[in-house]
């Protein structure tokens, strides 16, 4: 009985961990920074709040972490350093994909 235990134990953890994998994979997208214009990137959620990092070959990858609902504070990865990006980034009424920064009128899209 115990070593029926275990390996249902054992089965469990290793879905729960194909599971995490799977979903913490980079999609392909179409990003937007008012810096950058519009590329192809890859987006990666990083948590459940809805942290997500963008990155393509070429430009910076920027990664926004949620502070809250609809607000975000975000820094950029320039080669071995990360960056913070100054202001607070809130979630865009118009389309849910962007994320304005009104102190430095930025903007940052992922779709």
């Amino acid at each position: 009985m115990t070593l029926k235990r275990l390996l249902c134990g054992g089965g469990v953890c290793a879905a729960a961990l194909l599971a995490f994998s799977v979903s913490a994979e980079a999609k392909r997208a179409r990003c937007f920074t008012t810096d950058d214009g519009y590329f192809p990137c890859s987006y990666r959620m990083i948590d459940d709040a809805g942290s997500f990092r963008i990155s393509a070959p070429g430009y910076p990858t920027y990664v926004l972490e949620i502070d809250g609902p609809g607000f975000a504070y975000g820094y950029v990865n320039l080669g071995r350093r990360n960056v913070p990006l100054p202001g607070q980034y809130v979630r865009s009424r118009d389309d849910g994909a962007c994320w304005n920064n009104p102190q430095t009128n930025t903007k940052l899209c992922a779709w």
